[in-house]
């Protein structure tokens, strides 16, 4: 039996850690064994409300999750559920059991985040995001007044090794049997796809190259965020110097990939989705494909080309797999290199993706520059952000945006942020971050010369 919350919080102590997508903040000054039992026993609460009988847990290599996720688990049971530990996890064999099972599930993880953080991804039974607006803010609210005790017997604990599952799974939704000898280059950054990729990607017909497979959550070697190019400086000299086929990055929690190609030029995720789009589209010809709004406007080119219906959603993973639930897509695409598979529970996986890239370089004879030249209609800035001091600045700073181009504009529309549309394939989005006091500006033009003189005109306003 609960004995309910074990700490009062302040509101302002919620919100800085409770985003709009997950749990996450500094180990040990923001979150600590308490909090995350007392986020357990809330999110146990909310799930058992539901009619949910069991959660299953799992965490990544970062010194403290383990203790972490136990004391989420403990939080769980205090509400009558039982616990599945998984153990040692990335974030889609998470979402692998959650959608196995189907059951809710809860992921200890700061993603790319430095060792100092630690955080949770939670999810309801098949892998269903669980963002703000559908049980964050009832968690917030019962930190803050204190979780209610339960009053019944606490729930059982066991432990599911499921790693060889899921790398069977992932086998059976992407055949690589027949592709041609490839040599793969990865790089794990310390992270959890050391921990995968070995269970998934042992073929006869793949020569994999592991680089920083060890799993560290202090990384050693380079952030385990490959958005930054920083962090891919080995991978590109690696691939170069084993002369491989293809580079894989994957990230901390490895629920992202990111791809080199055999020159060490890394492939713009927007291209890999329009890549992977195409190849659902082929196998289920008319469906729908999700992209977000900083997505290149190649995606839902490729799609319309291919018969596809292309919908257009705001960025973060709770609303585009809110989008896939409501328009029944097959395949959804971030340019954060998130991707998202109906088949996968309409769940992000990053091994996935990669597989589905590697099933169409090895199904083909052309190198993989030439394989993804196809998918890069555009040249776009990268996302480059500003930092501004408040909420209140950062709108006055987009309005002033908007007011600028306002005579200029084709369209302006306010999915998120706001996304000015030049014409003639020349585009730009401002919007503000989720979990930081910046501005992320985001544009796309035909040529090198226009996003290089568009972002600095942009730029110039926002940074006045």
């Amino acid at each position: 039996m609960s004995n309910g919350s074990s700490a009062a919080r302040t509101p302002e102590q919620i919100a800085a850690v409770i985003k709009a997508y997950d749990v996450r903040g500094v180990v040990g000054e923001q979150i600590d064994a308490a909090f995350v039992r007392d986020v357990g026993a809330s999110f146990g609460k909310l799930m058992g409300s539901e009619g949910a009988a069991q959660v299953v847990v799992g965490h990544d290599m970062r010194e403290s999750s383990p203790e972490l996720a136990s004391a989420f688990g403990e939080g769980v049971q205090s509400q009558g559920l039982d616990v599945i530990s998984i153990g040692l996890a990335s974030t889609d064999q998470l979402y692998f059991a959650s959608g196995t099972f189907d059951c809710p599930g809860a992921m200890f993880t700061a993603s790319h985040n430095p060792a100092k953080y630690n955080g949770i991804k939670l999810c309801r039974a098949g892998a269903k995001p669980v963002g703000q607006d559908s049980g964050l803010d009832v968690i917030s609210q019962e930190l803050v007044a204190g979780v209610p005790a339960f009053d019944g017997p606490a729930g059982s604990l066991s432990e599911r090794d499921v790693l060889e599952d899921y790398g069977q799974f992932l086998r059976s939704l992407v055949d690589l049997s027949g592709v041609r000898p490839l040599k793969v280059a990865v790089d794990a950054g310390n992270g959890m796809g050391g921990h995968t990729v070995p269970a998934v990607l042992n073929l006869p017909n793949l020569e994999i190259t592991p680089l920083y497979f060890e799993l560290d959550g202090n990384f050693p070697n380079h952030e385990a965020n490959p958005l930054e190019p920083k962090n891919l400086v080995d991978l590109q000299q690696l691939v170069r110097e084993r002369g491989a086929d293809i580079g894989l990055a994957f990230d901390g929690d490895a629920d992202r990939c990111f791809v080199v190609d055999e020159n060490g030029d890394p492939v713009s995720p927007s291209a890999i989705s329009a890549l992977v789009a195409r190849r659902a589209l082929a196998q289920e010809p008319g469906a729908t494909i999700i992209y977000n709004l900083i997505t290149s406007h190649t995606v839902p080119e490729i799609v319309h080309e291919a018969g596809g219906i292309a919908v257009r959603t705001r960025v973060g993973h709770s609303f585009i797999k809110g989008q896939m639930a409501s328009t029944g897509a097959v395949f959804g695409g971030e340019h954060s290199a998130h991707y998202y598979f109906r088949e996968f529970w309409g769940a992000d996986s990053g091994m996935l993706a990669a597989m589905h890239v590697l099933a169409a370089l090895g199904g083909q004879d052309r190198p993989l520059s030439e394989l993804m030249a196809e998918y890069s209609r555009y040249e776009a800035s990268g996302e480059i952000n500003s930092e501004l001091p408040s909420a209140e600045a950062q709108s006055e700073r987009m309005e002033a945006v908007a007011d600028m181009f306002s005579s200029r504009a084709r369209a302006i529309d306010r999915l998120d942020g706001i996304t000015i549309d030049l014409g003639e394939g020349t585009w730009f989005n401002i919007r503000a971050s989720n979990t930081e006091p910046l501005l992320r500006l985001n544009a796309e033009a035909p040529t090198r010369a226009g996003v290089d003189e568009l972002t600095a005109e942009v730029l110039a306003i926002i940074r006045a």
